[in-house]
């Protein structure tokens, strides 16, 4: 609802659109150069497990900035950090315009996803500044950016990469992050509300090492030696690091994730939940198109060019738009928890449908789709439970948690995609291609994750009022 000492935006349903907007900018970052991971290896002069990384570095950027730019935005204000974000998007933008060396070009990617924080950041600015009737609509269809966004640049980007230079696709983010600017500079307002305090920087830089290590070891396991001194010394500092952030935070006075919130079982188990259902819903979008353009001689594939892959992808993007307003009712009608057991149970069902299924043509897609419908319908009923389950003066605090929960689900999917698919290769006409069998584990783990999740939401303890406030030390709370 609209903060104290300010005004409702004279047209909240403009607002709404305009931020949704911002999300699908970001969300586009996850995705731009998915239809290009087969080429990359030979346009950068690099691995196909390092090429993996174009899309693995920016999730892992969002899963960290995500609760740093909340946190700033709570200090200095929602828009500022939202205006920033986006600036920082068109920065790396630019780098992967003019580049073509590798190393450039990621951390061009880490600079566009670093702007996911976005999302939540919009999150905020709802429930602050739009009538409160107008505020499960809004996030719903904030949240669900995520994976519309994602969905619509693969038929984008591959239209882009096959008619153009790769280099346009660089180009066209830049363009629509500083268009964004302009639209939020003249419509969005700024919310009065601060909470001072100082900025956790210990912590920011221990989640960040601690997230990398993790991505880092699961991603290059196959390449490396799952068994190898590095690989095992990445994951033996994330069990000793992860721990040691946790009690750091906890024993802040101003942390950047307030740890105490999520104790509640129902944040804890949502929060569980989100990171399998990120997962679970990004999997079609990372793999979808190399499905499609891959040779018929790999067993699965359909040899389609990168428009002809991104047009018949369309359903998926449209399915995330459609079911997003859908999430909303079901979950005014029913309660968010039963939302997310819907949606995890469609996801389950699709997931693990592709897993067995590799043709013909319209069956895959229709199996995507329908996990699909099944991620918007559960990622837009995510915040809802989260701010259902905490006193009002912490919902900040558990949504910023939240929003980093469901970027460690994307960005371990990301990491999870290229260890399968690097770990089973087929060769034909020359060239190397994942097997039917790595990409059948892909969809299995997907499917997976999606039942787990949808078991965690049946076991969450049902409650529409939130808990009572626990005096606690003064802490500052992070969108």
């Amino acid at each position: 609802m609209p903060s104290p000492g300010s005004a409702a935006p004279r047209n909240s349903k403009i607002v709404i659109l305009i931020l949704a907007s911002c999300g699908i900018a970001v969300s586009l970052m996850q995705t731009l150069v998915v239809p290009l991971l087969p080429e990359f290896p030979r346009l950068l002069n690099t691995t196909a497990s390092n090429a993996g990384w174009l899309v693995t570095a920016p999730l892992v950027a969002g899963a960290v900035c995500s609760p740093v730019t909340g946190r700033l935005g709570d200090m200095y204000g929602k828009r500022k950090m939202l205006l920033l974000s986006l600036a920082v998007m068109a920065v790396g933008s630019s780098i992967g315009i003019v580049s073509d060396d590798f190393t450039a070009v990621l951390v061009g990617r880490v600079l566009q996803g670093a702007a996911v924080g976005v999302v939540p950041l919009g999150i905020s600015i709802m429930r602050d500044e739009l009538p409160e009737q107008q505020v499960p609509t809004g996030v719903a269809l904030m949240s669900a950016t995520l994976g519309i966004g994602g969905a619509v640049g693969l038929p984008l980007t591959g239209a882009v990469a096959q008619l153009l230079n790769w280099h346009w696709l660089f180009a066209g983010a830049m363009l629509f992050a500083l268009v964004e600017i302009v639209l939020i500079l003249r419509v969005v307002p700024e919310s009065t509300q601060r909470t001072g305090g100082r900025f956790d920087f210990v912590g920011a830089v221990g989640l960040s090492i601690a997230l990398t290590c993790v991505l880092l070891a699961i991603s290059k396991g196959n390449e490396w030696g799952w068994t190898s001194a590095l690989v095992l010394g990445l994951l033996g500092a994330a069990i000793i690091l992860l721990p040691a952030w946790g009690r750091y935070e906890l024993r802040s006075p101003a942390p950047l994730v307030d740890l105490r919130v999520s104790a509640r079982p129902q944040v804890l188990l949502t929060n569980i939940a989100s990171v399998l259902v990120g997962v679970s819903m990004f999997t079609g979008f990372l793999v979808g198109a190399q499905l499609l353009q891959a040779p018929p001689g790999t067993g699965y594939g359909f040899g389609l060019s990168l428009i002809a892959s991104g047009l018949v992808l369309l359903p998926i993007g449209a399915a995330m738009g459609l079911f997003s307003p859908v999430s909303a009712a079901i979950t005014r009608r029913f309660g968010p928890r039963t939302t997310l057991m819907v949606g995890a149970a469609i996801m389950t069902v699709g997931n693990l449908a592709s897993a067995v299924v590799h043709g013909p043509m319209p069956l895959v897609v229709a199996n995507l789709t329908i996990a699909s419908i099944g991620g918007a319908l559960a990622y837009g009923a995510l915040p809802t439970a989260i701010m259902r389950a905490v006193p009002t003066t912490e919902t900040a605090a558990a949504n910023a948690l939240n929003s980093l929960a469901r970027s460690i689900g994307t960005s371990s999917c990301s990491a999870i995609v290229v260890a399968l698919t690097t770990g089973s290769l087929v060769r034909v006409a020359g060239a190397t291609y994942p097997s039917i069998d790595a990409y059948s584990w892909v969809f299995v783990v997907a499917g997976g994750c999606a039942l787990v999740a949808g078991l965690l939401a049946a076991a969450t303890p049902a409650s529409s009022e939130p808990a009572p406030v626990t005096p606690q030390p003064a802490t500052a709370a992070i969108r």
